[in-house]
């Protein structure tokens, strides 16, 4: 068997930070879904002029595609966020923990003062 060649565009987006494709995808998926709701209501106003059922059918589901794929987007814009926000809070609590261990390893270390004895 042979082996398929990768997308061109796959290893520009698996080298990209989470933060980068966060903030392309979440401008994307709210003008997706924008487009979507605009379709939608081209559907119903041609539904309304007595245009053929084909017509407007063939809108309604485009525009619930477009609106479903802009949502799926911004869920995955909210996804990149929320894995941003956790690398940081768990950054942050690591070096508090590692401050916290450096000061009580330094308290261990200094010899006691003369004058305590």
């Amino acid at each position: 068997m042979t082996k398929l060649a990768k997308p061109p565009g796959q290893k520009l987006v698996k080298r990209m930070s989470t933060r980068t494709k966060g903030l392309i995808v979440a401008p994307l998926g709210l003008l997706l879904f924008s487009v979507g709701l605009c379709v939608f209501s081209l559907a119903a106003q041609a539904r309304l002029d007595g245009a053929t059922f084909q017509q407007w059918f063939l809108r309604g589901a485009y525009s619930l595609i477009l609106i479903n794929g802009g949502l799926l987007l911004f869920g995955q814009a909210v996804r990149y966020r929320a894995q941003l926000d956790y690398r940081r809070f768990v950054r942050r609590e690591l070096k508090k923990r590692d401050r916290e261990w450096s000061r009580n390893r330094q308290k261990r270390k200094t010899p006691p003062n003369k004058g305590e004895a």
